[in-house]
């Protein structure tokens, strides 16, 4: 699976996909990470809805996908 970064919104977030995982680092936080196996509906999705997420007051939100992750540190 390829490796890829999207960073939205006025925060500086990275989230990265790699070997089956959801890595997030907030600036200034510490990093966190998921398995996508907890998270089907991301581990079945294109690179493309992967990348189209939004930051919300709580996580991240991938609007096409319907999932949303609370993110500690937001």
């Amino acid at each position: 699976m390829p490796i890829f970064t999207s960073r939205k919104q006025k925060q500086d977030i990275k989230v990265t996909f790699n070997n089956g995982m959801l890595h997030v680092e907030v600036d200034g936080g510490k990093p966190q990470a998921f398995p996508l196996a907890w998270y089907p509906k991301l581990q079945n999705a294109s690179e493309d809805d992967r990348t189209d997420w939004i930051l919300t007051s709580t996580g991240i939100k991938w609007i096409k996908l319907n999932q949303e992750i609370a993110i500690l540190g937001l």
